[in-house]
């Protein structure tokens, strides 16, 4: 059962220009979590100035930590839909948090301008989740080798 589970999870029928996603995606992620740490009071803490959020330091240690460790997953394509659910989550919770408050004060068009880069995440997100990693991935290599 558990075995059936995990080759349902890695599997992947999509074409090799998924890894183009996958660079796009994983290596957005891997900066922002990388620019949490190098640039903390701005893009780290900072970022939530304002915004009436009760986030602690070490919740955005760990948000940075899970956005670098869950993009590069992506990157290499090692349990992509995994990386790509937990980032989803993390995304949508982004555009909540900082998209609503721009959307109640400035209106649709401010928050859908604000939130182009979020909502392109997140569509790519939701590829990677669907078709999986393709086959120049450790996903893909694992069941090869499992098939062997």
């Amino acid at each position: 059962m558990k075995n059936n589970l995990f080759r349902k999870l890695i599997h992947t029928t999509a074409p090799a220009a998924t890894i183009l996603m996958r660079i796009m995606v994983g290596g957005i992620f891997l900066a922002e979590g990388i620019k949490k740490f190098f640039i903390f009071d701005a893009l780290g803490k900072g970022q939530f100035t304002g915004m009436d959020t009760p986030l602690s330091v070490g919740m955005l240690i760990f948000l940075a930590i899970l956005e670098m460790d869950c993009g590069i997953f992506i990157l290499c394509g090692f349990l992509t839909r995994i990386a790509s659910a937990v980032l989803i989550i993390d995304n949508l919770a982004a555009m909540v948090m900082a998209n609503l408050p721009i959307l109640l004060k400035d209106g649709f068009w401010s928050m859908a301008y604000g939130a182009r880069l979020d909502f392109s995440l997140l569509l790519g997100l939701v590829f990677l989740l669907i078709v999986g990693a393709g086959p120049w991935s450790i996903d893909a290599d694992t069941m090869r080798r499992k098939a062997t």
